[in-house]
C-alpha cells in the first residue's frame, strides 16, 4: 500500500473506560466488545507511553470476544504512581488489575513495550491461558540509547501517516524525563528472562517491515515454547495501526486453542 493511498483506521464506537486503583497507582483500561461463552477475553497492555494508536486494534478484537487495553501508572489516562515503576513493577500491575477484575481466563497481550510487560504479568498467573507478543521488544542488536533511537527511525519511514499525531499528546503528558525513564527499564529488561518461564501458549507477531526487531530474533523468541507460533503479517512495527484486522485472526486462532472461561 503507498502512502497516498492509506486511510486513518477506524476507532470503535462503544467504549467503556473504567478506572482500577491498584498499589501502584491508578489505572485506566476502555473495554469493547462483548462476553461470549468459552470464548477468552483479550488483555492488552499499551506501547512506549502511548495507548490510543491501539484502539483502532482493539476494535478488531472486541468484534469476537471483550477486549480491554489496559494503560500503565503514570502513562496515557492512568494516574501518577508513587515511584518511577520498571518492567517487573509494571508486570505486577498488569497482573494484579487481571485479579482484581476476575474477566475469567484470558489471552494477555502486548504491543511493542507492552510485550515485555505482558510477559511479566503472565508468568505464573492462573488466570493467563496464552500470551500474545505482538512487535515484540527489545532485540539484543537494539538494546542500547543510541542504536534502538537508530532503528525507530528508520521504522518510522515505513509507518503510515497519522500515527506521530496519534502519539504526540500522550509523550507530552507523560514528559521527557519519564520517557527517558521508561526507555531505559525496558532496554534493562530482557524479554527473553519472562518468556522463558511462561506454561501457557505463546504468540508472537511482526510486521514484515519492523526495523525495530528482526524476524530472526521474533522466530527465536516464539521457539522458545514448545507449542510457539510465529506469524508475520504486513506493515512495519506498528502495524496494527496499518492494519487494525492484522492480528484479528492469529489471536483469535489461539483463543481457540486455548478455550474460554
Amino acid at each position: 500500500m503507498r502512502r497516498d493511498e492509506w486511510r486513518p483506521p477506524p476507532f470503535p464506537n462503544d467504549v467503556a473506560t473504567d478506572f482500577h486503583d491498584g498499589p501502584l497507582g491508578r489505572m485506566r483500561s476502555r473495554s469493547v466488545g462483548r462476553r461470549r461463552p468459552d470464548v477468552p477475553e483479550v488483555v492488552l497492555v499499551q506501547g512506549m507511553a502511548v495507548s490510543d494508536y491501539l484502539l483502532p486494534g482493539l476494535g478488531a478484537l472486541g468484534a469476537w470476544t471483550r477486549a480491554h487495553l489496559v494503560e500503565l501508572p503514570g502513562l496515557s489516562g492512568s494516574g501518577e504512581p508513587p515511584h518511577e515503576l520498571d518492567v517487573p513493577e509494571f508486570g505486577r500491575c498488569v497482573a494484579e488489575w487481571v485479579t482484581a477484575r476476575r474477566p475469567g481466563r484470558v489471552i494477555l497481550a502486548g504491543h511493542s513495550s507492552g510485550t515485555q510487560v505482558a510477559a511479566r504479568a503472565a508468568v505464573g498467573h492462573p488466570d493467563v491461558a496464552g500470551v500474545v507478543l505482538a512487535g515484540p521488544t527489545v532485540d539484543p542488536a537494539a538494546r542500547g540509547l543510541l542504536r534502538l533511537l537508530v532503528r525507530w527511525r528508520l521504522d518510522g519511514r515505513r509507518e503510515p501517516p497519522g500515527l506521530g499525531e496519534s502519539h504526540r499528546p500522550e509523550w507530552r503528558r507523560a514528559g521527557v524525563r519519564r520517557l527517558l525513564h521508561v526507555v531505559l527499564v525496558h532496554l534493562d529488561d530482557p524479554i527473553e528472562e519472562p518468556v522463558g518461564r511462561l506454561e501457557v501458549p505463546l504468540l508472537v507477531i511482526r510486521g514484515e517491515d519492523d526495523r525495530v526487531s528482526s524476524e530472526a530474533w521474533a522466530r527465536r523468541l516464539a521457539a522458545m515454547r514448545p507449542d510457539g507460533r510465529y506469524v508475520q503479517v504486513r506493515g512495519a512495527h506498528t502495524f496494527p495501526w496499518l492494519d487494525p484486522q492484522a492480528w484479528s485472526g492469529p489471536v483469535r486462532d489461539l483463543a481457540a486453542r486455548v478455550g474460554g472461561p
